[in-house]
């Protein structure tokens, strides 16, 4: 059963923009990107729209709808009243490329910053082995697609742009919390993620997990747990006192003597 779909969707460029008013012909069961790319193609062909998979796994459809920041294609039109029009914008804390694309590259130079894992040397045989328990307790934060809607909700970015050189945002402190509970990584990252990547400007809000598509508990089980280790190393006397002790014998050039 279809009826008509009344949209608002934002066009513009860097130079600025506006709300376009349209009416689209629907159908039961389609989700919002089914209705732009209709409208695409009846209407407003030069309608800028990313996406890839329509599957709600390669997270290139961000964009903000009513307001809220969620992914085009997993937003079902039977969230909403036949009569209720939808408001399309594109993610308000990346520059507008045009229409709904936004440059998200802020994102990948964060990613740089982050240091890769650090694995020991490999068993005898040629294997390295870790605890099944171990495996699993990142294993949520595995299921991240960077579709960045949680660095875009992220009032810490989103409302003051001179934070961004400062601050790598909730993607990369789940990034930064996956690596430091990996059992075989051996680079401590609590130093960089408290300096360098900002770890002390997020106030845990939740903000960033009330908008993850993939229900991933980011402030619980990511940054919380990643504030409390910062602060185990730079306040708790024993640990103070066993990293001064780890480093008593590092050489000229940064490296610790075994």
């Amino acid at each position: 059963m279809g009826y008509t779909l009344k949209m608002r969707v934002w066009r513009g460029d860097q130079s600025g923009g506006d709300l376009g008013d349209y009416e689209v012909e629907v159908s039961e069961g389609e989700v919002v990107l089914d209705a732009l790319h209709r409208l695409q193609a009846t209407q407003a062909g030069d309608l800028a729209i990313r996406w890839n998979c329509k599957a709600g796994k390669c997270g290139s459809c961000s964009a903000e709808i009513n307001g809220r920041p969620r992914l085009l294609c997993m937003t079902r039109l039977s969230d909403f009243e036949p009569t209720e029009t939808i408001t399309v914008t594109p993610m308000r804390t990346f520059p507008v490329i045009r229409d709904l694309v936004t440059d998200v590259s802020y994102n990948y130079e964060k990613a740089k910053e982050l240091p890769y894992a650090q694995l020991p040397p490999r068993d005898p045989d040629g294997k390295r082995r870790m605890a099944q328990i171990d495996v699993e307790r990142g294993q949520e934060f595995r299921k991240c697609i960077e579709c960045f809607l949680c660095q875009n909700t992220c009032h810490v970015v989103r409302d003051h742009e001179e934070n961004k050189p400062a601050f790598a945002g909730p993607r990369f402190f789940l990034r930064y919390a996956e690596l430091d509970m990996h059992p075989l990584d051996t680079h401590d990252r609590r130093a960089l993620a408290q300096g360098a990547a900002g770890l002390g400007m997020c106030n845990i809000t939740k903000c960033c997990t009330e908008v993850c598509p993939e229900n991933i508990k980011i402030t619980d089980n990511a940054i919380i747990p990643m504030k409390e280790r910062v602060v185990d190393r730079k306040y708790d006397p024993l640990v103070w006192l066993g990293s001064k002790i780890g480093l008593r014998n590092r050489d000229n050039d940064g490296r610790t003597e075994v």
